[in-house]
C-alpha cells in the first residue's frame, strides 16, 4: 500500500503512472505515447523501474535528461502493483493515470479521461482493451476475444476500435484508468498481494463503497496478446488464481461466467473417472463444448486476415479456458483450510451471483 507521499503540486494537472521491466526494446514507444498525449493541462510521467537487468534504466535515465517532466523512480518490489503505489507516493498532480508498457494509448486518453471525471457520478474512468495480434497465435488471440466465447460476461472487452463512442458501466472487470489522486490515497492503492488482476481487486473495492466505473469507448488502448501456446496458457493460469483470490476477498464480484472454465476443467475429469450415469453427462457437456470451440472458430474466418489464423481459435480458447479453470481450482484448493472462511466467502458470492447468464459464456478478469 501507499507510504508517506508528497503534497499536490498545482501546477501539475496529471500525473501518468507506468511500472517498467526489462522493456528495452519498447521503452522509448511507451514513452513516447505517454509525452504524446494531447493535454491541455500539465502533466508528470513517473516512469518506476523494477529492477531492469537491461538497457532500460539507462535509457529511462537518457530520455529523463532530455525532459524534465519524466522522473525515474525505483520498484523494489518488482511486480506492478508495488511499482504503481512507489509512482502514486511521488505523484503531485490533482490526478492520475495509468499506463502500461507494450499497451498503445490514444493520444486523448488522459484528456477523455479526466473530462469524464470532472463530469461527475464516477470515480473511475477507463477504455476497453483492444487485443492486435502480431504473430499467428497472438492473432489467434485477438480474434478469439472478438466472440462471446472468448468475451464472456465482462463488459470491459465490449467494444472494438472504430466503434462509435460511447460509454456504459463496468463490473470489476477494468484496464487501468483514471482517477482523482486523492481517490486513490484514500482506497489505499494498489494491493501489493496481487501480481496480476490488480486493478479488479480495486475495482471490487470501489464497488463495495458504491462506485461507478465507467469505461469509454474513445479511451480504447491496444496491446498485443502473447504469441505462444505455452506463454497463454501461463497467463491464463495465473488469471484464474487471481480470479478466485478477488472472489475471496470481494464475493460480490463473482458473476455466473466466472463459474464455467473450472466446471470445464471439473466436466473433463468427470468424463475420465466418475461413476458411469456422470461419465456420461459429463462427455454430452463436452460434446457441447467442441461444438461451441468448432463454431467461434467458424465465425472467425469472417474477421481473419488469414484462414489459418481462424483454425487456430479453437486451440487458443481451449487454452484460455482450461488454463484458467485449473488456476482458480488450484487457488480455491490452496486456500481451502478450516477456519480460514474461504469457503464460506467463495460460495456466499456463488449465491449473489450476478451478471447476464449465457451458455458457455466465460469471462477472464
Amino acid at each position: 500500500m501507499v507510504g508517506q507521499r508528497p503534497g499536490p503540486n498545482p501546477e501539475i494537472t496529471c500525473s501518468v503512472l507506468m511500472p517498467v521491466l526489462n522493456e528495452e526494446g519498447h521503452i522509448r514507444d511507451s514513452v513516447a505515447a505517454m509525452r504524446g498525449q494531447r493535454f491541455a493541462g500539465t502533466l508528470e510521467f513517473l516512469v518506476v523501474d523494477g529492477g531492469s537487468s537491461d538497457r532500460t534504466r539507462e535509457i529511462l535515465l537518457e530520455l529523463a535528461a532530455s525532459d524534465p517532466r519524466i522522473r525515474v523512480l525505483d520498484n523494489p518490489g518488482r511486480i506492478a502493483s508495488s511499482g504503481l503505489n512507489v509512482a502514486l507516493a511521488h505523484a503531485r498532480g490533482r490526478y492520475v493515470a495509468r499506463m502500461d508498457a507494450h499497451t498503445e494509448y490514444q493520444e486523448n486518453y488522459v484528456a477523455l479521461g479526466i473530462r469524464r471525471l470532472r463530469d461527475g457520478d464516477t470515480a473511475w474512468v477507463s477504455g476497453p482493451p483492444v487485443p492486435v495480434g502480431r504473430g499467428p497465435i497472438s492473432r489467434a488471440v485477438a480474434l478469439a476475444l472478438r466472440s462471446p466465447l472468448g468475451r464472456g460476461g465482462s463488459r470491459k472487452w465490449a467494444a472494438d476500435a472504430g466503434e462509435p463512442a460511447r460509454e456504459y458501466a463496468l463490473d470489476s472487470g477494468v484496464f487501468a484508468g483514471v482517477w482523482e489522486r486523492e481517490t486513490l490515497l484514500a482506497c489505499g492503492g494498489w494491493d501489493e498481494d496481487w501480481t496480476v488482476n490488480q486493478d479488479s481487486e480495486m475495482a471490487g473495492r470501489f464497488l463495495a463503497a458504491g462506485e461507478q466505473l465507467i469505461c469509454l469507448t474513445g479511451m480504447a488502448a491496444f496491446y498485443t496478446p502473447r504469441d505462444s501456446l505455452p506463454g497463454l496458457w501461463r497467463q491464463y493460469l495465473r488469471y484464474g488464481e487471481f480470479r478466485e483470490k478477488t472472489a475471496v476477498r470481494h464475493p460480490d464480484t463473482l458473476r455466473r461466467s466466472h463459474l464455467l472454465a473450472p466446471g470445464l476443467v471439473s466436466a473433463t475429469v468427470a468424463a475420465l473417472v466418475s461413476p458411469r450415469p456422470v461419465r456420461r453427462a459429463a462427455r454430452g457437456a463436452l460434446v457441447l463444448y467442441l461444438g461451441a470451440l468448432g463454431a467461434s472458430a467458424w465465425q472467425a474466418r469472417t474477421w481473419a486476415p488469414e484462414p489459418a489464423d481462424a483454425a487456430l481459435v479453437a486451440p487458443v480458447l481451449a487454452t484460455m479456458h482450461y488454463a484458467h479453470g485449473v488456476g482458480t481450482l488450484r487457488a480455491f484448493i490452496d486456500g481451502f483450510a478450516p477456519g480460514d472462511g474461504v469457503a464460506k466467502n467463495f460460495f456466499g458470492g456463488v449465491h449473489r451471483l450476478r451478471g447476464d447468464w449465457w451458455p458457455c459464456q466465460f469471462s477472464w478478469m
